[in-house]
């Protein structure tokens, strides 16, 4: 899938009632060495800035479990600070704050990050 489509699907993810964290874990579930449900379930505690405590965005802990599981350790940093010069933070709490963007949004920009992570060799 190229990152149109991902962002797209992340988007639609969404929209059916995934949370952020859901949405960006779900749209790479073909890239990881888990089932859809597994991934589905490790990612919900994370959404709403973990357990809606509105801490570190769902889209943030996304990227970064997407990563995790697929061995790109080392470019959870880098997407991290992308997403926070892009967006300005990366606490779910001061980001829905802000009102700059909504969570669809967040979730459609951290897929197309993630898109050149995903397609590179480990």
């Amino acid at each position: 899938m190229d990152k149109n489509g991902r962002m797209e699907r992340a988007h639609t993810l969404h929209k059916q009632g995934c949370n952020c964290c859901q949405a960006v874990v779900m749209t790479y579930a073909d890239k990881l060495p888990i089932g859809d449900e597994e991934a589905r379930n490790m990612a919900a505690p994370f959404g709403r800035g973990l357990a809606g405590c509105r801490e570190v965005c769902g889209c943030v802990s996304g990227m970064a479990m997407v990563c995790g599981l697929t061995g790109h350790n080392d470019s959870v940093r880098p997407l991290i600070e992308q997403f926070r010069e892009e967006n300005g933070d990366i606490v779910c709490g001061r980001l829905l704050q802000s009102g700059k963007k909504p969570c669809g949004e967040l979730v459609t920009f951290a897929a197309g990050l993630l898109n050149s992570v995903s397609d590179q060799k480990q």
